[in-house]
């Protein structure tokens, strides 16, 4: 039987896509390529190029591939960005989604891993957030995933449905064997634009917000290494074969950085002292969110094994060096081919 990973071709899910083929399943991806790339999709595994919100083209694919269960990815994810265009976000993450939910359903699936966010919970103190915790998102991005994760729930009471909801706090770094990471090049996760910096290629590093009710003033985040929350999902996805029932869970370390912490560890392993320059405020960033995530090592028995600010650093570096490398080698094959 198959998993189909949505958004495959993406960052997350593209390492979600590699930890399931090192162990051996059968995997075919769903993307629509607007931010991912089939460069990362790798050789053997079918890509499906087209809308989550389709549901012939989604049907016919989980029926043709013997689809089992479903790793949903697929998101618009920049929460300023749902700020200004919030129908947008609503279409993609929660319209689209309940299309997506309902295909699966009428296609035999039965086993659904959902890629939610830390951003459900909206503002929070500097104290580990629990899944006990009232969601109260400040951002129609952090709401398109609440809804999406009511969706689910409904649907498993009323169908023969069951799903995982991970809460993803921060996800940074690239996969150990540098086969994957955040490729996107407006990216702005922060591990990855302060690496960028680093290398020369942002002339700065923009802050947003020092005035937080924070130790130093900028905001507080919970950063998970990508192949820890691959593995997350990988016992997630066990948990649901295995007869398990629904449940939400909180992913990360239960450890906060601040951003001005993590741009003095980029500088430090880089060796670069880049410009940074402090601006006011974006909408829809909460001042601190870190996880309380002792409920998933409990009920799934996840054991993370990159807890290291550091070493996900070295590895986003690492990364940002591959990708100015294959742009440098595609100028230089251009070059030669005028």
């Amino acid at each position: 039987m198959t998993v189909m990973v949505t958004g495959g071709a993406g960052y997350i899910g593209s390492h979600m896509v590699l930890a399931l083929l090192d162990r051996g399943e059968r995997v075919v991806v769903l993307d629509d390529l607007s931010t991912g790339f089939a460069s990362a999709v790798p050789d053997g595994v079918d890509l499906v190029v087209g809308d989550m919100g389709d549901p012939d083209l989604v049907g016919r694919a989980m029926a043709d591939q013997k689809v089992e269960a479903l790793a949903h990815f697929a998101a618009r994810i920049v929460v300023p960005e749902s700020v200004a265009d919030p129908l947008g976000y609503y279409l993609n993450n929660t319209a689209k989604s309940r299309t997506l939910i309902e295909t699966a359903i009428r296609s035999g699936v039965r086993q659904m891993i959902f890629s939610s966010t830390a951003a459900v919970y909206g503002e929070t103190s500097s104290e580990p957030v629990g899944e006990d915790v009232a969601p109260a998102p400040v951002s129609p991005y952090g709401r398109s995933k609440l809804m999406t994760e009511w969706m689910l729930a409904d649907a498993a009471v009323a169908h023969d449905l069951r799903y995982v909801a991970l809460r993803y706090f921060n996800v940074a770094g690239a996969d150990p064997a540098g086969r994957s990471g955040q490729s996107t090049p407006a990216a702005t996760h922060l591990i990855k634009v302060a690496a960028q910096a680093a290398l020369g290629q942002r002339p700065r590093l923009e802050v947003f917000g020092t005035d937080y009710p924070t130790h130093d003033g900028s905001c507080l985040r919970d950063y998970i290494h990508v192949s820890d929350l691959a593995d997350a999902h990988l016992v997630a996805l066990d948990h649901l074969r295995g007869g398990g029932a629904s449940l939400t869970l909180n992913c990360g370390y239960g450890r906060g950085y601040s951003v001005l912490e993590v741009i003095e560890v980029v500088k430090r392993v880089s060796g670069v002292d880049f410009p940074v320059t402090l601006s006011p405020r974006r909408p829809g960033d909460p001042p601190a969110i870190v996880a309380r995530a002792e409920r998933i090592r409990s009920e799934l028995g996840w054991c993370p094994s990159r807890d290291d600010l550091e070493g996900i650093v070295r590895g986003a570096l690492a990364w940002e060096r591959h990708l100015a490398g294959g742009e440098e080698s595609r100028r230089n094959e251009a070059m030669a081919a005028s």
